[in-house]
């Protein structure tokens, strides 16, 4: 070889813009998708988000072995004056898991019942209508988001899918990664391991590292030093694979062609990067797919991957890396435990300012979805009732610190807009109703807190409420959306459901929303305003933190109607009777405005996307959406 075909001219490109150079090249039409069952599914990344096929569980069922009973016939049983019920006639004995027919709508646990004679048992207290028993959808309800797109596919999430009955979704294919080891000095077998022979050990770590950052290696045996098989084992790689390795040959001997190679047949980008040891890469594009010259040294091997190739196969699989740490977190809202076990305590995590704020998450022992959701893990030590709102708290990371570091905290009422912000941009939402968002943060527990509450005085929404309880601070209102609220129903609205005043009918049964809830205070608002006691209203006392909770109550028949949006009512295909449109906003901070993550949230619901997307699910109005309005000092 001539002096002047040595690659003697290395350049010393800074690695970050080495990075930008290299993947401003790349095009994003080789990232594509499949669809696969759901089986296969593990540590796959979705491309879009995945929605429950079916309700968790489907029916009705047990939560306790014991007797089931028809609870209105227990009432009156104390220790004083215990009631005697038969079998066949009051009671059927049933296990956990077991299905509740008609006309049994609860559960006595078989620790609270003293068995007498044959077929007969005594109770000295009385059961309450759907006590112990796990309503449909508890866990999840059908049409519920179970996991967002761009998000790997964890054991836990395997089972919550197949329990939303999901047989296929669809993900991120796996980049398929040529491996190259060149070299005439390069073996493979150990038996051909002679005086001047290297073992080819930098392939086989890269196979691993491929597998590991969720890609598909497809290693063949080294290559000898001609440029011909090179040059043709090089096109042959690029038109079977998505990513191409070369190992060794990159530096300036005069059998390094990788670069010229690379020039020939492609595009030479970057040739030397500021980075020691691994200095002499190339970082190439051949028929638009990347090709990377790494040197042969193992340590030089292994920087340039990490470095260069680790976030190239990143990008095409969408995989990210989590590792779990403990972290001290103030635990928002207070924890009651019992002495007898030690809790695992499932929470959603974010930095508010600097302070790591800890949600806990609905803690049944079957709600997969508290798990699916979850960014930590809090334990409770045996022996402790519980723990206190604005305490410290360990909790293990399940999430990256740096991915929650970017998670907006939004506290309050819940609504299915939230699913497709969450979907959109890294959401972490808490659903305690928009007082509980409030009062989440005045003690600045929050970022957001979604609001809908009336004024029943003014028949205003929000201001009233800011202003009383945010006196002398300056706080943000960014207008949201205008949705429609009403009256949940079964097809053909077989009651004759038509107003508030039904409500009291003795044939009515309802089911509420929790205290504090937004949907709560309208439904109030307008009772009163028809003189009706909440005491007449069948079901007033029965709450549900979520309008599907609402919504699967409905339809599961375990109540006639709820007060709720009509897009949870659409999604669980029921009627509905609308009352009006209200507004649902989201209350900040003055001084969070500038936070990068509110300006997202900004952009992500004055979006195209995000108005196409709720425009879909129904009962929605977008009207100066995004815009902020100023309360206070």
């Amino acid at each position: 070889m001539k002096k002047e075909d040595r690659n003697i001219y290395i350049s010393n490109t800074d690695v970050d813009k080495a990075k930008e150079i290299f993947f401003s090249e790349i095009r994003d039409k080789f990232i594509s998708y499949e669809e696969i069952d759901v089986l296969n599914s593990l540590n796959r990344v979705t491309s879009e988000a995945v929605f429950a096929k079916n309700s968790s569980p489907h029916y009705n069922s047990a939560a306790m072995d014991g007797i089931a009973v028809v609870a209105e016939n227990t009432y009156g049983a104390t220790e004083v004056n215990p009631k005697i019920i038969e079998e066949g006639k009051d009671f059927v004995y049933i296990n956990t898991g077991n299905l509740i027919k008609e006309p049994y709508n609860a559960v006595i646990m078989i620790e609270d019942v003293i068995e007498l004679e044959k077929g007969k048992v005594k109770i000295l207290s009385p059961a309450h209508p759907w006590q112990h028993i796990r309503p449909i959808g508890e866990d999840l309800v059908a049409n519920e988001m179970i996991i967002p797109s761009k998000h790997k596919i964890r054991p836990l999430d395997l089972g919550a899918l197949i329990a939303g009955g999901v047989d296929k979704l669809k993900v991120y294919k796996k980049p398929k990664v040529g491996i190259i080891p060149t070299g005439s000095e390069i073996v493979e077998k150990f038996e051909d391991l002679k005086e001047g022979k290297i073992i080819d050990s930098n392939s086989r770590m890269f196979e691993g590292l491929v597998l590991e950052y969720g890609g598909i290696p497809n290693r063949i045996s080294p290559v000898k030093d001609d440029y011909e098989i090179l040059k043709n084992t090089i096109l042959k790689a690029v038109d079977e694979n998505d990513i191409v390795l070369i190992n060794a040959g990159s530096s300036a001997g005069s059998e390094d062609y990788t670069v010229k190679i690379i020039r020939e047949i492609g595009k030479v980008l970057v040739h030397g990067v500021a980075i020691k040891p691994g200095k002499p890469t190339i970082l190439g594009i051949v028929n638009e797919k990347p090709v990377i010259g790494i040197p042969g040294y193992p340590v030089s091997s292994y920087m340039v991957f990490e470095t260069l190739v680790k976030p190239l196969i990143l990008k095409y699989s969408k995989f990210k890396e989590n590792k779990e740490e403990i972290k001290k977190a103030v635990l928002s809202k207070r924890i009651v435990s019992s002495l007898k076990n030690k809790e695992l305590v499932r929470v959603n995590l974010g930095y508010v300012k600097d302070k790591l704020i800890a949600t806990p998450l609905t803690r049944g022992a079957g709600v997969t979805m508290s798990l699916v959701k979850a960014d930590g893990v809090l334990e409770i030590p045996q022996n402790s009732e519980g723990i206190e709102a604005g305490n410290f708290v360990d909790v293990k990371l399940l999430k990256t610190e740096d991915s929650i570091k970017e998670t907006l905290v939004s506290i309050g009422s819940h609504d299915l807009i939230m699913d497709i912000i969450s979907d959109i941009m890294p959401l972490s939402s808490g659903h305690v109703g928009s007082m509980g968002g409030i009062m989440a943060m005045r003690r600045g527990e929050c970022h957001i807190s979604p609001i809908h509450l009336l004024d029943e005085n003014t028949g205003e929404y929000n201001i009233s409420y800011i202003k009383k309880y945010f006196k002398g601070r300056k706080m943000s209102l960014i207008k949201g959306v205008k949705r429609l609220q009403g009256f949940m129903i079964q097809k053909g609205n077989p009651k004759n459901i038509n107003d508030f005043k039904d409500l009291i009918r003795e044939d009515v049964s309802f089911v509420n929303r929790q205290r504090g809830a937004g949907t709560r205070i309208l439904l109030d608002y307008n009772i009163n305003k028809l003189d009706i006691e909440t005491s007449d209203i069948k079901g007033y006392e029965r709450e549900m933190t979520t309008h599907m909770a609402v919504a699967v109550s409905v339809k599961s028949n375990s109540c006639d109607t709820g007060l709720g949006i009509m897009s949870a009512a659409k999604a669980m295909d029921l009627d509905f009777i609308p009352v009006g449109y209200e507004c649902y906003d989201f209350l900040v901070p003055f001084e969070y405005m500038e936070d990068e993550k509110i300006i997202n949230f900004i952009n992500v619901i004055k979006s195209e996307e995000f108005k196409n997307r709720i425009n879909n699910l129904g009962g929605y109005e977008v009207e100066n959406t995004g815009e902020v309005i100023i309360v206070g000092e």
